[in-house]
């Protein structure tokens, strides 16, 4: 343990026992089935696992670009806990293996690369295969991109590949899947871009052993609504799956447009339509966090984490109004106040987007994403090039790789590590998004909840039968204010957290309002202004060596909180957010490693931070 403290006494209750995510048996291509006899009984409480929904391997067009030739095999053995050799020719290994995980190959061109590249196929005389062979990693990445966007590919025939590399995707989904110890989703990434769009993604996880013959992509439409008309079409014939948005930050506006995707004003159809086929998105990954902005949240003192400004494959600005996740939760309460529906009600979760096969959400133990092409700290930014700039100062790599961050991980609230259980809380929402450390958050909302219920051995039990969980729904009871609880655990292998706070949105006189509030404070600390706000800690962080103030930060921060602006009248939404202490960025860990400075203009340190799914209050 690094640090020390807790916020108020220890809790004793089995619900906050998290996934231990190792391997029950075989650590080869198969896992041995776990002993019915003696495995763990499912805890109707519910336990913490934690795992990664967005994992590319070399079936994905541009990961095999970047020269990862790593299977899903390889991607699932390391989740639970192998190395895995990255295509630079380091060694990754996570430092405690995951809970479940899904393999999220590209469905556009799936397959279709390595194909390009094996001279017994006939993708290999394609000549604008030969011409990719040629480029190299960062020249046959752009390469692609063009030929892809000019329909290039649209004209070769390789849906015989598409189907090979979903038939192994698949069948290594089921022969990693071991219940009980570590749960595998069958997946894929549905990948639609274009110039004015930015990022429309989503990482497509079905429930169980039951998929397609071959996903749908945006070779057959790139409107996500036609994606949805899919999933409700294999619904109705048994095959359940949900889609998760991502990185709406480099959508310039689109994820969450007031309009559909041909442009027309969204209804009611439209909000169930995509609420029963997208109930999660995902709020942080290495091409940045999605939460919040600082030109939409200006008042968020916090609001400026891990920003990616640009659309997805571009440098071009992305506009955040329609970007964020948080502005859609404003958004979604102005349409339901309107017009009576609301398409944005999302819980949270996070991920990694690697396309190394596998990835490590750690500060100190980063490799990035794009394979080869930045696989070093020199080509992902952080580190000077050999050959200064001609006035002597250090010169950078010419890239937005430094812009990236280590992140995340999604948590959920399941009873025990099977599919059916993980998968039931995607549905209801019962999850959280961290961006790497194993922080743990629980949040409540209810009416009858007791001022000291934070301190009640049974807090959990009761909050359960007394209220509604993250991602539920809380109806009004007459004038009564509802009570939120809050609790969260940190990491033990992570710093200390710092503050404990309560992000609401509501609906007053036609516009939408967002306040941040700290509940809860370490070290002692009580908040105090308006908005509350802790007290600063005194938590630093060395910035020669990244040793951070061990003694200063709390194990756990929990509380019962009334709204003291809460008005019965009005559409609210609520969500929990805490704050670890300060501690050094990937960026810096590169710097030290090298024995140089950090590069200017980077964030030298980051506040690690988790995100509940929200609770809304319905008038």
């Amino acid at each position: 343990m690094r640090w020390k403290g807790l916020a108020a006494g220890a809790l004793l209750v089995p619900a906050l026992a998290a996934g231990c995510g190792a391997p029950a048996g075989d650590t080869g291509d198969g896992a041995d089935a776990p002993d019915q006899a003696t495995a763990p009984q499912p805890n109707p409480l519910r336990n913490a696992y934690y795992g990664d929904l967005h994992v590319h391997t070399r079936f994905s067009m541009d990961a095999y670009i970047f020269d990862v030739r790593a299977t899903p095999d390889d991607a699932y053995r390391f989740a639970r806990g192998a190395p895995l050799v990255h295509p630079a020719g380091h060694t990754m290994q996570l430092r405690r293996p995951l809970d479940f995980q899904a393999v999220t190959d590209h469905g556009i061109l799936l397959g279709v690369l390595p194909g390009m590249d094996d001279p017994d196929d006939p993708l290999y005389q394609v000549p604008l295969a030969r011409e990719l062979r040629e480029l190299g990693p960062s020249e046959g990445f752009q390469r692609g991109l063009q030929a892809y966007q000019a329909g290039e590919f649209h004209k070769i025939d390789g849906s015989k590949a598409n189907r090979d590399a979903w038939q192994r995707i698949v069948e290594s989904a089921e022969r990693h899947n071991d219940p009980g110890a570590f749960t595998t989703f069958i997946g894929y990434e549905y990948t639609t871009t274009a110039a004015d769009t930015g990022n429309l993604h989503r990482n497509v996880i079905f429930r169980g052993s039951e998929a397609p013959e071959v996903p749908f992509t945006a070779m057959d439409s790139d409107n996500p609504e036609d994606l949805w008309a899919w999933l409700d079409n294999l619904r109705d014939n048994g095959v359940e799956a949900l889609a998760i948005p991502h990185n709406s930050n480099g959508s310039n506006g689109n994820m969450f447009s007031p309009l559909t995707f041909g442009g027309d004003p969204l209804d009611a159809e439209y909000a169930e339509t995509r609420m029963r086929n997208e109930p999660i998105v995902e709020v942080t990954q290495v091409k940045g966090t999605s939460e919040v902005h600082p030109m939409l949240s200006p008042n968020d003192e916090w609001a400026d984490f891990e920003i990616m400004p640009y659309r997805v494959s571009s440098t071009l600005p992305s506009e955040p109004q329609g970007s964020y996740v948080r502005t859609a939760y404003l958004d979604g309460l102005l349409l339901e106040e309107t017009e009576g529906f609301n398409p944005f009600r999302f819980g949270l979760v996070a991920a990694t987007d690697s396309h190394n096969a596998g990835g490590t959400p750690d500060e100190d133990d980063y490799h990035s994403k794009v394979g080869r092409r930045d696989g070093t700290p020199q080509l992902r930014g952080s580190v000077p090039l050999d050959e200064p700039n001609p006035d002597g100062s250090p010169a950078y790599a010419q890239t937005y790789f430094q812009m990236w961050g280590a992140s995340g991980l999604t948590g959920v609230w399941a009873e025990e590590n099977t599919r059916d259980s993980i998968y039931n809380a995607f549905r209801r929402k019962e999850t959280f998004a961290t961006t790497g450390p194993r922080i743990q958050v629980r949040f409540f909302g209810g009416y009858d909840f007791d001022a000291d219920l934070a301190d009640d051995p049974e807090m959990i039990a009761k909050a359960y039968e007394q209220g509604v969980a993250m991602g539920g729904d809380l109806l009004a009871d007459g004038e009564r204010a509802p009570k939120l609880l809050l609790w969260a655990s940190g990491d033990p292998e992570s710093a200390g957290l710092q503050r404990l706070q309560v992000v609401k949105g509501w609906v007053d006189g036609g516009e939408a309002h967002e306040a941040v509030i700290d509940v809860a404070c370490s070290d002692g600390g009580t908040p105090t202004g308006d908005p509350p706000r802790c007290p600063d800690n005194g938590a630093s962080v060395d910035l020669s060596d990244c040793s951070f103030s061990e003694d200063l930060g709390a194990a756990e921060l929990r509380a019962v909180f009334e709204d003291p602006e809460f008005d019965p009248g009005q559409r609210a939404v609520y969500y929990l957010r805490v704050l670890e202490n300060p501690t050094c960025r990937w960026s810096t860990w590169d710097a030290i490693r090298a024995g140089v400075d950090p590069r200017p203009g980077v964030p030298t340190t980051i506040q690690e931070r988790a995100w509940s799914s929200p609770i809304w209050y319905r008038p």
